[in-house]
């Protein structure tokens, strides 16, 4: 595959998906990047603005294996990852796989979920892998999560760890749409109050494993200058001296920006990565890992500001 094809693969994902999605040009982006990258995304917004569509319809786009979990409070770890059951009849036990075996994972409201559910993912997103009874389960390399959560309600939900937000390569925030926006996407749904049914948009595969798996190995191979590297670098221990911040960004969250970078410069068509790449990817990829301190929590400073800082501060290469 060459890097033509693969941008190819991404506009024929976007044209499907636009079929029934409106706006979220940002959104699919970010779906495409983490997809090529091998990452993870987690939405956040409020309810009603089209985030488990959205994965849905990316979802029917891909010619992989899709299961949806809706979590709820009394969802265990066994309800995710599957149990191993014994058959009196033949006096052996069998594994019953759970949901989490498939291509693409859509974690329906994670946070409705205790930490003990929520850290059932943990291996898999990581390693590709699920360890039940002491044996261990692979996963297919195209295993990607996409998580959703709704940051209004509190009463019965459980806040994600910070271990579980690491493994999200990117945390996007749904915003409410532009009027003009609004208004076409009721001109589109608006003779339905459900959710629109897929079957009548005639969305076609775009992309199966083995295209999947070689646009990642062309990304791979996308050139990232040394000055670059520096630069990735410089912006995330700038995370780590900055005043607000308690907690920065790790030597992972560096790899996870350089891999989606690599990512981005195919979407658009380029065999190198630019500093605008990385500067456009540090927002969604830093701001679940970045913890403020106190103090700056009662001045009120947000992560976004700060975030903002680091980037004007740290000097791009030319």
């Amino acid at each position: 595959m060459q890097l033509d094809e693969v941008r190819q693969l991404a506009d024929r994902m976007r044209e499907q998906v636009h079929r029934v999605v409106v706006g979220q040009e940002r959104a699919l982006e970010l779906l495409l990047t983490a997809l090529l990258s091998g990452g993870h995304v987690l939405f956040e917004g409020l309810p009603g603005t089209a985030k488990t569509l959205t994965v849905r319809v990316f979802a029917r786009c891909l010619d992989l294996s899709y299961k949806r979990i809706q979590f709820t409070p009394d969802l265990m770890p066994g309800d995710v990852t599957g149990t191993n059951l014994f058959d009196f009849r033949t006096n052996e036990f069998h594994l019953i796989r759970g949901p989490i075996f498939t291509d693409v994972l859509l974690a329906d409201e994670i946070n409705r979920t205790p930490p003990k559910t929520q850290a059932a993912l943990l291996e898999a997103m990581q390693e590709r892998s699920v360890t039940i009874d002491g044996e261990t389960h692979l996963l297919g390399p195209g295993f990607f999560v996409v998580a959703t959560q709704n940051p209004i309600e509190h009463e019965g939900t459980y806040p994600l760890p910070e271990a579980q937000l690491d493994r999200f390569l990117f945390k996007v925030r749904i915003t409410i749409p532009d009027r003009d926006t609004e208004i076409e996407i009721v001109r589109r749904h608006g003779h339905r109050s459900g959710s629109p049914m897929l079957d009548d948009f005639d969305l076609a595969p775009v992309v199966d494993g083995s295209e999947l798996e070689a646009a990642r190995s062309v990304i791979s191979r996308l050139h990232l200058s040394d000055e670059i590297v520096a630069y990735i670098v410089d912006l995330m221990r700038a995370t780590r001296e900055h005043p607000s911040v308690a907690h920065g960004a790790s030597p992972r969250a560096a790899n996870m920006i350089a891999t989606a970078a690599r990512a981005l410069a195919a979407l658009a068509g380029r065999e190198y990565v630019i500093p605008d790449d990385v500067q456009s990817l540090v927002e969604p990829t830093l701001l679940h890992r970045l913890v403020l301190a106190p103090s700056a929590e009662i001045e009120g400073v947000s992560l976004e500001g700060v975030l903002e800082d680091v980037v004007e501060r740290v000097p791009a290469p030319r």
